[in-house]
């Protein structure tokens, strides 16, 4: 597998930002970070949880199945 790199942000971006005087227009702030592509993301994984518990839920119940099994068969 390949290296994963960081993308670094351009000095000259973060530097033509905060040169910039504050916006007077009524726009969110939020607007200005979305154009230069700096959002957070947050996924949203409660599906794949409550699957992985389902999933060792059956599989435990599979093990002490069959180790309930083994004392009736020998």
């Amino acid at each position: 597998m390949s290296k994963k790199q960081k993308r670094q942000v351009s000095q000259r971006v973060a530097s033509a930002s905060s040169a910039r005087p504050a916006p007077t227009s009524a726009a969110p702030s939020s607007f200005s970070r979305r154009t230069l592509g700096l959002t957070e993301f947050t996924p949203d994984y409660s599906h794949v949880i409550s699957d992985l518990k389902r999933i060792g839920t059956l599989a435990g119940s599979i093990f002490v199945i069959l180790i309930v099994l083994s004392f009736f068969l020998k």
